[in-house]
């Protein structure tokens, strides 16, 4: 178990280099092994190309004869814009294959096992499983429900406060951990923010890393259009940009705006709803959102209890401002008994700051 163990953390290691270019893929690690030598290995790179399987039996060749396959997701058995890994995997002749989980889309899911076995080829699966449906959490959720996983990011004071009364909020966090801000950014398809940060602050939602990083699709909030049409947003061209608006909203300043490349999605109700924006952003195929946005849009996600991880930074700063701006202003609670649950998922040290990770749970566990 040892040695299976140890193949399957470097498969893994390699899905993980991936993440955030593979979508609407998984990230996937792959690793050839023969007489404990390592004969090919390799992850999915990008969506259309070659998948890891291909990429690992590439490098060992004919030496592939009576090795052994360790993969962290369950090869496909169907043509997409590739061909089956799982015909590859019997054409090349493997002798054993070590799977880390199954497949949850419905038109993979046990085929690429069944079909393995059926040519012969011994299967294992479930090695080092939940590591590797932690690594394609995005991919697993969508799979599940056909919306993106949604992740909530706030920055705050000690005493809890993402902005003075003044509206200034620059800088709370440390450069570490706006650093971290930004792997963010790089792994999820979209970002999004509600209309007030953009008048606010004019940003450019991109992501900003030492060796550059894929920027996400920008989704702005903007029930009436109210964006100013000089905005960064709608001239820098740096990403796809979705403006997302009410029934009612302006139609002159809609036109204005996709001339100049830029989609408005005009919502059928005259508020935005969450849930209707998720069903429609799953037909999209946006596997992951990273919800930027201020206290209230953050709250309109909680409320609707559309949310899957909370990301927390806690500068060690005392704002002591009464008026001061919460991270989450949603719906007034009258008991303690009518808060959301959470769990816990780690807490570490970033720079000089905290950084905590909560997932909703069910009450009392």
């Amino acid at each position: 178990m040892g040695d299976h163990k140890f193949y399957m953390d470097l498969a893994i290691q390699l899905a993980e280099s991936v993440i955030g270019q593979t979508s609407p893929n998984p990230a996937v690690g792959c690793v050839v092994v023969k007489n404990g030598q390592i004969l090919g290995m390799g992850p999915h790179l990008k969506a259309g190309e070659p998948h890891a399987e291909v990429n690992a039996l590439k490098q060992a060749g004919e030496k592939a004869e009576g090795a052994d396959l360790y993969v962290t997701l369950e090869p496909c058995s169907h043509t997409g814009r590739t061909p089956p890994c799982a015909d590859l995997i019997i054409e090349k002749k493997i002798s054993r294959v070590f799977i880390a989980g199954l497949d949850p889309n419905p038109i993979v899911t046990g085929n690429g096992v069944a079909k393995l076995r059926d040519a012969g080829i011994s299967v294992e699966y479930g090695l080092c499983e939940k590591q590797a449906e932690e690594l394609n959490k995005f991919y697993f959720h969508f799979m599940k429900t056909r919306k993106p996983f949604i992740t909530l990011k706030t920055a705050v004071t000690f005493d809890g406060k993402t902005a003075a009364s003044s509206g200034d909020s620059k800088w709370i966090t440390s450069s570490d951990a706006r650093y971290d801000v930004h792997r963010y950014r790089h792994r999820h398809d979209a970002i999004l923010v509600g209309i007030t940060t953009v008048i606010q602050d004019n940003p450019h939602l991109t992501t900003r890393l030492p060796q550059g990083g894929k920027n996400p699709i920008r989704i702005v909030l903007d029930t009436y259009l109210k964006i100013p049409i000089e905005s960064n947003l709608l001239n820098d061209n740096a990403a796809p940009t979705i403006i997302v608006c009410g029934k009612h909203a302006n139609e002159k300043k809609r036109i204005s705006i996709e001339e100049k490349g830029v989609k408005v999605k005009k919502m059928p109700t005259e508020e935005i709803e969450i849930e209707s924006l998720l069903n429609w952003l799953g037909t999209e195929k946006i596997l992951s959102v990273f919800v930027e946005g201020g206290s209230t849009v953050h709250s309109s996600f909680i409320d609707s209890g559309l949310f899957q991880e909370i990301v927390m930074y806690m500068a060690p700063k005392l704002l002591n401002d009464r008026e001061g701006m919460p991270a989450f202003a949603g719906l007034p609670k009258r008991l303690i008994t009518d808060s959301i649950h959470l769990a816990f998922k780690s807490v570490e040290r970033i720079g000089q700051d905290i950084k905590l990770i909560a997932e909703p749970t069910e009450r009392g566990e």
